[in-house]
């Protein structure tokens, strides 16, 4: 497949590095792009970073096949270092929680923002939104996506600290590097609907860090804790008066928690 190439935005570290130090790269979520990571990669400037537009998203293009699962995961998988540590916000942590199952060798360490394994409630997962509520917020993006996008950037800092800066900064993320392709949005918006991941969570072999806003109005606490209970070596961290933006919100506390995580010594691939 002749696939276009991701945007990427690289931040080498300042510090002294330790040897064999590996990157940690970002995945933004639904609707947003990589300028979202700016205050968190600001606080941690010892550490080597790379964020990822995806598909549709800030300045990467959009191409009909990313509406696919399996296509946007392996477009991701392109734009990654051979060997590196990976961070997934919301659709980022699917497609992070999908390339470290299926990839062990190319991720050292996970970690899980704001992530559930499975958006949609069913029967047996209470921890997801109910089908009547993603019915109606597929039914106003179809009409208005720029509006939709602005209320979901609201829905994102309910519940946060100082809730009205953190909805600033992402509303002026997507306005310095670029809206979304309304295309990448409904694709974006099927997968969360559609995509079950449980199945693969018991494949993760990595250390794996899960952090949850205790107030996220998005992504239930809950999922986070089933998926660090799940997963055969994570352990869960969630912050309190946070939404679904705790890398926006507390910055400087998700920095130090990521410092000793993505800093450690790295263990040998698997073969």
């Amino acid at each position: 497949m002749n696939r276009p190439p991701l945007h990427v935005d690289a931040a080498p570290s300042t510090g002294n590095v330790a040897d064999g130090a590996m990157p940690l790269v970002l995945l933004h979520g639904w609707g947003m792009n990589l300028r979202a990571f700016d205050p968190l990669r600001a606080a941690l400037p010892e550490v080597e970073t790379r964020a990822i537009d995806l598909p549709g998203h800030g300045r990467s293009p959009w191409w009909p096949g990313a509406a696919s699962f399996q296509e946007l995961c392996e477009a991701v998988l392109a734009a990654l270092p051979p060997r590196c540590h990976l961070l997934g916000w919301s659709l980022g942590g699917k497609v992070a929680l999908a390339l470290a199952a299926r990839h062990p060798a190319r991720i050292a360490r996970l970690v899980l923002l704001a992530a559930t394994p499975k958006f949609a409630q069913a029967p047996d997962w209470p921890h997801g939104m109910p089908e009547p509520s993603m019915r109606a917020f597929r039914a106003v993006l179809e009409q208005d996506w720029r509006q939709t996008l602005e209320d979901f950037i609201w829905l994102q800092v309910r519940g946060t600290r100082e809730a009205d800066e953190v909805a600033q900064a992402l509303s002026a993320a997507l306005l310095a590097h670029g809206e979304p392709r309304r295309e990448a949005l409904l694709a974006g918006m099927a997968l969360l609907e559609q995509v079950d991941l449980r199945p693969l969570v018991p494949q993760v072999v990595q250390p794996a860090l899960v952090i949850a806003g205790r107030n996220d109005r998005v992504t239930a606490p809950d999922a986070a804790g089933w998926l660090a209970a799940n997963l055969p070596r994570a352990r869960l961290h969630v912050v309190p008066r946070a939404g679904h933006a705790p890398h926006l919100s507390h910055a400087l506390e998700l920095a130090e928690l990521l410092r000793p995580f993505v800093t450690a010594p790295a263990e040998e691939a698997p073969a």
